[in-house]
């Protein structure tokens, strides 16, 4: 990036991939600062840090030198908001977060997570190992970390450790050295049409990738798309080239298990982090830094200590009387993997699960299944749709995934009526998914529950 900058002015800073950047370069010595539609947590953490976030559409506020100032925006803002106008009609360089990431991640060791979902986790894990390791990186993460309280590591090493977004073909902007490719289900057809249309991208991807893809077993990705070394992974298929053996689970939820890798077996590799899922995370992102030189033991010890991300099977509660877990799901393969990891660490409980979906289109596009992953509950939840950048289609509501769910009990309800049908309702597991603003419940559903223990 050019020098003659100093500063640089964020459209959408709040969200998860931009408070990250903005974070990087207050950290580089630049002046940052933006605007965000709605106060949250990031920002309030933005603005204790000395960054300043307004929550007007206000051009005044955006800095006046034209030449010394860089816009960062995200496409989640709509093109018709007027600082992004207004930057864009003043001649300011303005640039997608995706590109910026790309910018800051040439010229070094980029170390890069993809998939439609589990990526945020594996990223953190990666990320926590290299720190732990005592290499040291510089992490742009989808999530935060529990062991950091951040969604951003600084580092002055010249290893960077990314979430690579597929959403918006953001990764095609990335050329990482090592990466892990987790999944590549249909999800963003608002963008990407078809599930084909995803794989093509994600096989774009892959031919930008230097040195090594470790990728989920049976993935459509090969030899023919990239000149990248390809490894396989998987939780416990002997054929991949990492996979688990082994497998012990404890009383409260937590696997110990052997990795077997190209070099030989690590052996008692317990697992930080909640479910059976986070096994298999935790496979990707050991392999991916194995690939990258870390030392076994060194790998085996981070992996034990890693406490997760937010939001990503999130333990809030937990005894025998009851349990309360959050998850970032809102992809129906997420869904199922959050309930199938919570129903093998309780299989004799009463699982309840509150669900919030997650944008029209998805909902139009897989209501059946949604369905089908939420009839794995003992009793559902279901609020309205959160619509975030999309507006209202006709015909599409939540009672379209409603009317097909099996499971033994559900209902239906906006979400200013769960706090007060929380307080009645009897409780043994619960667990709240989602991606729009479910997250405002964690706490006051947490302070609710605890009284119960």
């Amino acid at each position: 990036m050019k020098k003659s900058y100093s500063h640089i002015y964020f459209i959408g800073i709040g969200g998860i991939g931009m408070s990250a950047i903005a974070r990087y370069f207050k950290f580089k010595g630049y002046e940052v600062s933006g605007y965000d539609k709605t106060p949250s947590e990031l920002t309030a953490a933005l603005e204790a840090e000395g960054i300043p976030v307004h929550y007007d559409d206000d051009i005044s506020r955006i800095p006046k030198k034209v030449k010394s100032t860089l816009v960062v925006y995200t496409p989640a803002i709509p093109a018709s908001l007027g600082e992004l106008q207004y930057v864009l009609d003043k001649g300011y360089r303005v640039i997608k977060r995706s590109q910026m990431l790309g910018e800051i991640t040439a010229g070094q060791t980029c170390l890069a997570v993809a998939g439609t979902h589990g990526k945020t986790t594996t990223s953190t894990l990666v990320a926590h190992i290299i720190t732990e390791s005592g290499e040291g990186c510089s992490a742009f993460l989808g999530g935060i970390s529990k062991n950091y309280g951040t969604n951003m590591l600084m580092s002055h090493t010249p290893t960077v450790v990314v979430e690579a977004d597929e959403f918006d073909r953001s990764f095609h902007q990335l050329h990482p050295a090592i990466t892990a490719i987790t999944a590549m289900d249909a999800d963003h057809l608002d963008i990407y049409g078809d599930l084909e249309h995803v794989h093509e991208a994600f096989r774009k991807y892959a031919s930008q990738v230097s040195e090594t893809i470790i990728l989920k077993l049976g993935l459509p990705i090969t030899t023919d798309n990239t000149q990248a070394k390809i490894f396989t992974y998987h939780f416990d298929n002997p054929e991949a080239d990492f996979h688990s053996t082994n497998l012990r689970l404890d009383a409260m939820g937590y696997y110990t298990y052997d990795l077997v890798y190209p070099g030989g077996v690590l052996t008692d590799i317990k697992v930080g982090a909640l479910g059976w899922v986070n096994v298999e995370n935790s496979i990707a992102a050991a392999a991916v830094c194995l690939c990258h030189g870390a030392d076994g033991q060194k790998v085996r010890h981070a992996i034990g200590t890693f406490e997760g991300a937010k939001r990503r099977l999130d333990v809030h509660l937990n005894s025998p009387r009851l349990t309360y877990i959050d998850d970032y799901a809102h992809h129906p393969a997420e869904l199922a993997s959050a309930i199938s990891s919570i129903r093998r660490i309780f299989p004799e409980r009463k699982i309840t699960g509150i669900f919030q979906p997650h944008l029209y289109t998805r909902t139009r596009d897989f209501a059946d299944e949604f369905a089908a992953a939420l009839s794995r509950v003992d009793k559902l939840i279901l609020l309205d749709i959160y619509p975030a950048r999309e507006e209202p289609i006709p015909g599409v509501t939540s009672q379209i995934i409603f009317d097909k769910v099996t499971a033994p009990e559900k209902v239906l309800m906006r979400k200013e009526e769960l706090m007060p049908y929380l307080e009645k309702e009897k409780l043994d597991v619960l667990a709240t998914f989602g991606a729009g603003n479910i997250d405002r419940y964690i706490e006051p559903i947490t302070q609710l529950l605890s009284h119960r223990i």
